[in-house]
């Protein structure tokens, strides 16, 4: 089974990610940080991370740094969905090492093409 990493502080939106992965035959691991979001991705190694921006502690470009640059997590994608939706935020995003840059409200049949895309 495929497992995906969500990393959001937001427990509706973590809910929300649950149900659409879930669906769709995703195992799905819930990190409320960046930091334990970048512990986990390191323990567990997910097959994708979906990577939320605006959060406490470490924020999503600076959790996808690190993840994008450990030797141990560097294979894993990283699609960030933010309500940050200025082009700078999505060049800056990918800039940090993520795969995709989506905005939320996220539509499931377009979160499930990308995270198709991306495990290619």
């Amino acid at each position: 089974m495929t497992t995906v990493l969500v990393i959001d502080d937001s427990p509706s939106e973590i809910a929300k990610f649950r149900d659409m992965l879930g669906k769709n035959s995703y195992q799905v691991l819930e990190a409320v940080n960046g930091e334990q979001g970048y512990q986990m991705a390191t323990e567990h190694l997910p097959d994708a991370i979906l990577m939320d921006v605006v959060m406490p502690e470490m924020n999503g470009f600076q959790a996808t740094r690190k993840i994008t640059h450990d030797k141990t997590t560097a294979h894993i994608p990283v699609v960030i969905i933010s309500t940050k939706n200025q082009e700078t935020d999505q060049v800056w995003g990918k800039r940090q090492g993520a795969k995709e840059y989506l905005t939320k409200p996220i539509d499931e049949s377009e979160l499930m093409r990308i995270m198709r895309m991306v495990m290619e």
